[in-house]
């Protein structure tokens, strides 16, 4: 099959549209979360890599974050370990946070490095434990027993939240020519213990840490969708608070928009949810006027 050459005026004019965001974003940090769900597709993950490569080949420094509970989920299968969710998080016993951190910071984290390199970037994997990078405080949540009504704490087991983001060792890699590529595993505040720790809570505390201009939560859904399931574009934290209160923004949506408000609270300028499935969504979001996704802003 033969494939035409691109129109040279159409270069053109691509070339002079992304030209602002390109100076908008030169030297600036971009956080971008790469979700287990957006990672499932192959092209989508190839088109991934070339996005992340482009973007520090043009002087944005990017710093990916990755997921990985579908992948988890198969080896715990595999190995015959039972997995329990309550309260919306996996619950994490001692065997499954070994398998965690095996799919995490071993399998996928080398996964998403070969196929940047592989699109002409120099990656490195790395994790919150590397350096000391995150340091972690164990999980805790309450939920509601349906036949007594009475709140009940939950044990979670070794599920983490940040606690503190040590940016040394992120600071001399994003200065550098490489692309930091880090797993959501952290040791505890207090000791050894490793955490399993939610993906985008762990990049949304990197992303504060590291004063990002841009955090980007990939997902497998396009956006935040108002009651007619149609996408909003922009959100205002105390809007993204309103539609949680209101119902609009309900289930697994609900901690994605906390975690933008979270980011944004501590000084990114901004957070995007957006579909990792569409091509080149990266580029599309920081290179173009339309952008994609719902951008959530102070």
């Amino acid at each position: 099959m033969t494939v035409s050459a691109p129109n040279p005026h159409d270069t053109a004019r691509i070339l002079v549209e992304a030209l602002p965001y390109m100076q908008r974003y030169d030297a600036a940090t971009v956080v971008v979360k790469y979700g287990g769900h957006a990672m499932g597709d192959v092209e989508a993950s190839r088109w991934f890599a070339q996005d992340v490569a482009i973007l520090k080949e043009v002087g944005i420094n990017p710093v990916v974050v990755h997921g990985g509970g579908p992948q988890i989920g198969k080896m715990l299968d595999r190995l015959g370990i039972k997995s329990e969710f309550r309260a919306g998080l996996r619950v994490t016993d001692q065997a499954t946070v070994e398998v965690v951190e095996m799919i995490l910071a071993g399998s996928i984290n080398k996964q998403i490095v070969a196929a940047i390199n592989a699109e002409g970037g120099r990656a490195i994997g790395l994790c919150g434990k590397d350096g000391g990078m995150v340091a972690a405080r164990k999980v805790t949540r309450t939920v509601i027993d349906p036949e007594s009504r009475i709140e009940e704490v939950v044990d979670l087991g070794f599920v983490g939240e940040p606690d503190r983001v040590d940016r040394t060792v992120l600071d001399w890699v994003i200065k550098s020519d490489l692309i930091p590529v880090i797993a959501p595993v952290a040791t505890a505040t207090d000791g050894p213990q490793t955490y399993n720790v939610n993906a985008d809570t762990f990049a949304g505390a990197i992303a504060g840490a590291v004063e990002a201009k841009r955090l980007l939560l990939l997902t497998d859904v396009p956006g935040v969708l108002d009651r007619d399931k149609r996408l909003i574009d922009q959100l205002s934290v105390e809007e993204a608070r309103r539609l949680i209160a209101d119902g609009v923004i309900t289930g697994g949506m609900i901690p994605k928009v906390e975690t933008c408000i979270y980011a944004v609270e501590r000084g990114v300028e901004g957070v995007v949810i957006l579909d990792g499935k569409t091509p080149h969504a990266v580029l599309i979001e920081l290179l173009t006027e339309g952008g994609a996704g719902t951008l959530i802003t102070r």
